[in-house]
């Protein structure tokens, strides 16, 4: 039993030594990384679009329309208690050439800087034409300042009537006089376009001699009196 004994304490010196060593020796610097365990790993998806967290703002610009020419306010007339004629410029000397009918309106376009009249459309036609606003068949409706002012160059066309009787002629309406030729030879009046009733104003009872429609341009002569008699111009 004492011839065993050192061998065990030999055994034991050098168990010890070793487990000493071990538990200071620290790993060194060139010694590889410790490999990764299965939760280390995540696995890298290819192929898949990975979108941004934040959204973009987007900036709209709305674009600012043209600037349009401000449209006027429409102005129209009416003809009231009768019907109003539409003349081919802004006076009573110019011819008749359609007719506003009474309780109807129409467009109106501009106004004469001259006179109290005004630029119309002619009903159902692309044409246009003048209606007095000093008469009591006419309405304005809007405001006369916002329409544009027109000058009409063209003179009207005179239209002439004369007496080739012995006796003196009433024309209505009017109430003018045509005196006999051979009191005044030079007798003629200027009428305006429009209808006219001649009357034999040597009679009281003034019968009617003849009716006329003149127009532009026209010479109309009276060639008979109030009993019937014919007489011819010189």
């Amino acid at each position: 039993m004492i011839k065993q004994f050192p061998a065990r304490r030999n055994i034991l010196i050098v168990f010890l030594l070793v487990f000493l060593t071990h538990g200071c020796t620290r790993p060194g610097l060139n010694a590889p990384k410790a490999s990764p365990t299965a939760l280390d790993i995540q696995p890298i998806m290819t192929g898949v679009r990975v979108e941004p967290s934040i959204t973009p703002t987007l900036l709209v610009v709305t674009p600012t329309p043209a600037p349009t020419e401000t449209s006027m306010p429409k102005v129209t007339i009416s003809a009231e208690k009768g019907n109003l004629y539409i003349r081919r410029g802004p006076g009573m000397a110019y011819d008749r050439i359609s007719v506003l009918y009474m309780d109807t309106s129409t467009e109106v376009l501009a106004r004469d800087v001259l006179s109290k009249w005004v630029q119309v459309v002619i009903p159902d036609s692309d044409k246009t034409g003048w209606v007095s606003l000093q008469t009591d068949y006419s309405k304005l409706n809007g405001e006369l300042s916002s329409l544009p002012d027109y000058t009409f160059t063209e003179w009207p066309v005179p239209a002439y009537l004369y007496n080739c009787t012995e006796h003196d002629m009433y024309i209505m309406p009017g109430e003018i006089t045509v005196t006999s030729y051979f009191t005044h030879p030079n007798n003629q009046v200027w009428l305006n376009p429009g209808r006219y009733i001649v009357y034999d104003d040597t009679f009281s009872k003034r019968p009617i001699v003849k009716e006329i429609d003149i127009r532009e341009g026209e010479n109309i002569a009276i060639l008979y009196d109030g009993a019937g008699n014919h007489h011819k111009c010189p």
